[in-house]
């Protein structure tokens, strides 16, 4: 469970990375969704202001904590937002509910991978869009070594977060569609839009 104090610091530690490249990164991403939208692991809220174009947002998050420190953000959102406390593998909803998913930097600390991309199959509609942000294994082996090495430690300070997931290649093997891939920082974080081929 995220604590309290994370969920606390979470955005004064990540501001230096949001301020400068990732708002981009996600404001390019959140061109791409339409209709009725679920976030995965909406975290802080990041997210939120960020949605323009889109009918209305149900954002999932397991922390209350975090939960607690999204809703300034989520007031301030031009479209409607609804938080529902809920995790990934197990989502509250109907088949085919959505048009579009989104997850940025939340599969690396999601317990079963394989359980949440088989509930965002269920959720999505057929062709819905899925839309990732996620830092993951990289393809250089002495640094997919050190990401190895350090995720034991990193899982303790970050709160589950893993350093080594190949976030892409398990949603590839679930039969999900990959239409447009981007890297960011040498591969230590890709961008990619997929679709829900059924």
């Amino acid at each position: 469970m995220m604590s309290s104090k994370f969920a606390k610091w979470y955005d004064i530690f990540m501001s230096p990375l949001e301020q400068r490249k990732f708002k981009r990164i996600r404001s390019e991403l959140l061109k791409g969704a339409s209709g009725k939208v679920l976030e995965l692991g909406s975290g802080t809220g990041i997210n939120f202001p960020l949605y323009d174009n889109v009918d209305t947002v149900i954002a999932i998050e397991p922390s209350q904590p975090m939960i607690d420190q999204s809703l300034s953000k989520q007031k301030s959102a031009v479209v409607p937002i609804e938080i529902v406390n809920a995790s990934a593998e197990n989502l509250p909803f109907e088949d085919c509910t959505f048009d579009t998913v989104v997850a940025t930097l939340v599969f690396c600390t999601i317990p079963n991978v394989e359980m949440a991309i088989n509930e965002v199959k269920r959720v999505c509609k057929p062709d819905g869009k899925i839309l990732l942000f996620e830092h993951v294994k990289m393809g250089n082996a002495t640094l997919s070594k050190m990401q190895e090495s350090l995720t034991p430690f990193w899982k303790k300070v970050c709160d589950g977060c893993c350093l080594n997931r190949e976030t892409l290649k398990a949603f590839s093997n679930q039969g999900l569609e990959i239409e447009r891939v981007e890297h960011f920082y040498k591969d230590l974080f890709v961008v990619a839009a997929l679709r829900n081929r059924q």
